[in-house]
């Protein structure tokens, strides 16, 4: 089976998470949009091609499938592909967890783009100064705090007891964090989540990934973005 992933060109985004899933697991898929232009996707996103429609990138489509969302997309490969235990509680517990890396991902947001969306930075920066020092303070250690625990109570090396795509998604959080509040995270004291992170970034296939020119680096279009003003 070869998949189909979209998303924007140029940046990691959302889409990383997806894209960390496939070459971990060495799955044939074509980034299609890289290959054939943003574009690509409209009409997916305008309903004009058959399967779900989609809100926005990213989304897979596996045969007729079409799978849109982060934590549904990697809930739907997961099990296929060996990055989620078989009992319906791990798998209930793996999809929590990812939907609270998408809420964290989405205050990351929010932290350069607090007003709207559609606004520049410029803008808004006065604003995203504001947000980025209650996120600094409060949010991270939180959000990082709960999945310290969760490695913790899963006994140290991975928050389900065995490799799955959430200790990839983890890796994906602690790397965007430290690009982008790399002032704020050298604070943190987070030992299981650290090691956590090595350990993905040493798995055979993620680090042949990380060092190709695949791996698209971390930029200021992307959802992590380094802004020295807002890391304090």
């Amino acid at each position: 089976m070869s998949y189909r992933l979209y998303y924007w060109t140029g940046l990691q985004g959302r889409g990383e998470f997806v894209r960390l899933c496939l070459e971990d697991v060495a799955a044939p898929y074509v980034d299609v949009a890289r290959e054939d232009g943003d574009e690509v996707m409209n009409a997916f996103l305008d309903g004009e091609e058959a399967g779900a429609l989609p809100f926005a990138p990213p989304f897979l489509t596996s045969g007729r499938l079409v799978i849109a969302q982060v934590a549904n997309i990697l809930q739907y490969l997961g099990p296929r592909h060996g990055l989620v235990p078989d009992s319906e509680s791990a798998r209930l517990y793996a999809n929590q967890l990812q939907l609270t890396v998408t809420d964290l991902v989405a205050e990351v947001h929010d932290t350069h783009h607090p007003v709207a969306s559609g606004l520049y930075y410029k803008d808004q920066r006065d604003e995203a100064k504001r947000r980025a020092k209650d996120f600094r303070e409060n949010r991270i250690p939180k959000f990082l705090g709960y999945f310290e625990k969760a490695l913790s109570r899963g006994g140290g090396k991975h928050p389900l007891r065995t490799h799955s795509y959430v200790d990839l998604s983890l890796f994906q959080v602690m790397a965007g964090l430290d690009y982008a509040f790399p002032k704020a995270m050298a604070k943190q004291k987070l030992p299981l989540l650290r090691d956590l992170a090595k350990r993905v970034a040493d798995r055979p296939h993620v680090a042949a990934y990380l060092a190709s020119d695949r791996r698209v680096p971390f930029n200021t279009n992307g959802i992590f973005r380094h802004y020295p003003e807002l890391d304090g």
